[in-house]
């Protein structure tokens, strides 16, 4: 009995880390706007969960459990890098809709104008935006993932909101001086 129940276990774990996939690669995107890299840190992540698997006390904690094991990856590909590699260049988004292509494009804009204001957050704060932002961790899961004080979750939150608010209506005031002119 002991023995399917630990069968069940590992195919109900391994589901779950399935299922987990698309949330740590948003994630990782996220960080470091790099397909390539996101990919990687994913199937890190997802290889050391699977290897520490016993590790993990409690399976309510599971995604909080899967996201510190990747911050912990995202910390370890800095330190093997060493500041010789620079992250740019990011990917379009392709939104496929049934809206018209004037929505379409207004909607890509968009998504472009906040990935490059989170894209230019620092590090900490642009972790702690995606976790809290796009996540929903609460404060206390960020700190206990990133191993950081709460009170730091909340201050990088604060500054972090405010320089994209800013960023963003920045871009907002750019984009309303531009005429467009007719050509006949």
């Amino acid at each position: 009995m002991k023995l399917l129940s630990l069968l069940f276990h590992s195919r109900e774990f391994h589901r779950q880390l399935e299922e987990s996939r698309s949330k740590l690669y948003r994630v990782a995107y996220a960080w470091c706007h790099d397909a390539a890299l996101a990919d990687d840190l994913v199937q890190e992540t997802l290889s050391k969960a699977l290897s520490k698997a016993s590790q993990l006390r409690d399976a309510k904690l599971l995604q909080s459990w899967l996201f510190s094991i990747m911050s912990n990856c995202w910390r370890d590909h800095f330190r093997r890098l060493r500041g010789t590699e620079e992250l740019d260049g990011l990917d379009e988004a392709v939104l496929v809709s049934d809206s018209s292509p004037e929505e379409d494009h207004a909607r890509n804009q968009i998504v472009s104008r906040v990935r490059t204001a989170i894209a230019n957050l620092p590090m900490g704060q642009r972790q702690v935006v995606t976790l809290v932002d796009l996540e929903e961790f609460s404060y206390a899961q960020v700190a206990e993932i990133l191993n950081i004080p709460v009170g730091t979750v909340m201050s990088r939150l604060c500054r972090a909101r405010k320089e994209l608010k800013m960023a963003l209506l920045v871009q907002q005031q750019d984009w309303s001086q531009v005429a467009i002119r007719r050509i006949k």
